[in-house]
């Protein structure tokens, strides 16, 4: 592995010792693998990184999907449940289990931060479950896009690091679907798409779109 991050690469502020090593991935490239050992926590520098499960009948199942500052790979249990791998050229910071866990158990301050990011988690995969059962295709295109411009910065235009494949095999749709809906959202002036995956958004817009 390259030599520890310099102070760039702490973790939590106020714990200095919880530096990451940095590491870098292709696009496609896998991170870590379902079943293999949770020896590490990943944090998003640069790029984007997908999670998913393949279920039995062979469909992809995308769980998540890791933007800069976010942290992944933290696992309840011995091994991954889950396979991730980089969406683009990918930069992340990577750091030891076992030195969180002791930081934790020593520190208020990193056990705060972990609680914290494990009630985040347990929130979003709430608000994701409500929107596959609850929600139209548009209404779960249209807050799937709200929630990855929030992600990205909040500016109304940003690129999407991930294809229409990976939105829906996220949402719950066929491609075909994610595809006619971003149409449809662009008929409705609820979006622009500008070539490749950059789109800006018209927030009130989406939003009308979802309540009416």
């Amino acid at each position: 592995m390259p030599a520890p991050a310099s102070n760039g690469g702490v973790l939590f502020a106020g714990c200095p010792e919880l530096i990451g090593t940095p590491s870098a991935y292709s696009r496609e490239e896998e991170v870590y693998g379902e079943g293999e050992d949770a020896e590490f926590v990943y944090k998003v520098v640069q790029g984007a990184v997908r999670t998913h499960k393949v279920l039995s009948d062979g469909r992809r199942q995308i769980t998540g999907f890791h933007l800069p500052g976010d942290l992944f790979g933290l696992e309840q249990g011995e091994t991954h449940r889950h396979t991730a791998e980089a969406l683009s050229d990918t930069k992340v910071l990577i750091f030891r289990r076992r030195g969180i866990e002791r930081a934790a158990a020593r520190s208020a301050d990193v056990a705060c931060h972990l609680w914290d990011m494990a009630a985040s988690g347990l929130r979003h995969a709430q608000d994701h479950m409500l929107l596959l059962g609850r929600r139209s295709a548009m209404e779960r295109v249209a807050t799937f896009l709200m929630d990855v411009d929030e992600r990205l910065g909040g500016t109304g235009t940003f690129t999407l690091p991930m294809t229409r494949r990976d939105i829906a095999d996220y949402l719950g749709l066929t491609i075909e679907t994610v595809s006619r809906t971003l149409s449809l959202l662009e008929e409705n002036n609820a979006l622009l798409r500008a070539g490749g995956r950059q789109v800006s958004l018209r927030r009130a817009r989406l939003r009308r779109l979802i309540e009416d």
